[in-house]
């Protein structure tokens, strides 16, 4: 795999839709990064909301996400967030399916990925979310490096974007020469920098991955699949 004949990608995955992924989008969009947004679409709604450390986090209305999330990837998050191994294969299926199918109508493209509530899986699930035409779905667990895993439906993100020495990957990453792909994948929820009051981390790791000539910067799907 080659990305336009480069050897190295970046890629991010933000969960839940919330009202900062308004900020976060920006962000991305000035930099150049490309990210996929896992939606739940059976609660988005600002009346949907949950508090962190004194911080209110309110999903989004339907209305203004495709204008928003222009240009980036739209992936499951299952209707309702639900743990899914807890649940019957129906209520799985449920969870999975309806939620690809709402969240195609809405933005009018092929949904093809996922990450998994809470990070949450096991063989069972896997095997629904395939049979629901779900091709990559991404677990909590992290790599710590730049390889690809090698079972999509398991898959791990390189770094969360608070990881103790993320600056030291990312620089690490960009002054390799790979001669195989190599893939920088970045995870988390926009809130996190709300509630930590750390939004220049972000500005700091889109800055640091910019504009290199060597990168590709790709939607999971672009990066994962191809596509």
């Amino acid at each position: 795999m080659m990305w336009n004949g480069k050897s190295k990608a970046v890629t991010f995955s933000y969960d839940d839709g919330v009202t900062m992924d308004r900020r976060l989008v920006e962000i991305f969009n000035r930099y150049g990064m490309k990210a996929a947004f896992n939606l739940n679409s059976g609660i988005m709604s600002r009346a949907s909301w949950f508090e962190k450390d004194g911080v209110q986090i309110h999903r989004m209305n339907a209305q203004e996400l495709p204008g928003l999330y222009a240009g980036h990837e739209i992936a499951v998050h299952c209707l309702t967030h639900a743990d899914l191994p807890r649940w019957d294969d129906e209520t799985v299926y449920n969870e999975i399916r309806l939620d690809r199918q709402n969240l195609e109508r809405i933005f009018g493209r092929e949904i093809c990925g996922m990450a998994y509530p809470f990070g949450t899986y096991d063989a069972r699930v896997m095997k629904i979310a395939a049979d629901c035409g779900i091709r990559y779905a991404r677990s909590v667990e992290e790599t710590g490096d730049f390889e690809i895993s090698e079972n999509l439906l398991a898959l791990k993100a390189s770094a969360h974007h608070n990881r103790e020495d993320l600056f030291e990957m990312i620089d690490r990453f960009v002054a390799s020469e790979p001669d195989k792909p190599q893939l920088l994948y970045i995870w988390g929820h926009s809130y996190e920098f709300e509630v930590d009051g750390n939004w220049e981390r972000m500005e700091e790791i889109c800055r640091r991955l910019s504009g290199r000539d060597d990168i590709f910067y790709g939607t999971n799907s672009q990066v994962l699949l191809d596509i």
